[in-house]
């Protein structure tokens, strides 16, 4: 998922978004540590795509710190 489609999302979409990305991290680790999980490199991309959601979810939300 790209950057620019997550920043037209709204932050409820986001934070849904970032459950959903955990909840299929969890289920991606649990398929590895069994040895079910055929593509390994997707571990990688849910783990990118969670930091993309968080850092733009941290942007939109506006920390106040600038």
């Amino acid at each position: 998922m790209r950057a620019r489609e997550l920043r037209e999302l709204s932050i409820d979409e986001l934070v849904q978004k970032g459950k959903d990305l955990k909840e299929e991290l969890f289920n991606l680790r649990f398929q590895y540590a069994t040895g079910q999980l055929e593509n390994v490199m997707r571990l990688s991309q849910v783990k990118r795509d969670s930091a993309r959601v968080k850092t733009i979810l941290r942007e939109k939300r506006g920390n106040g710190e600038k």
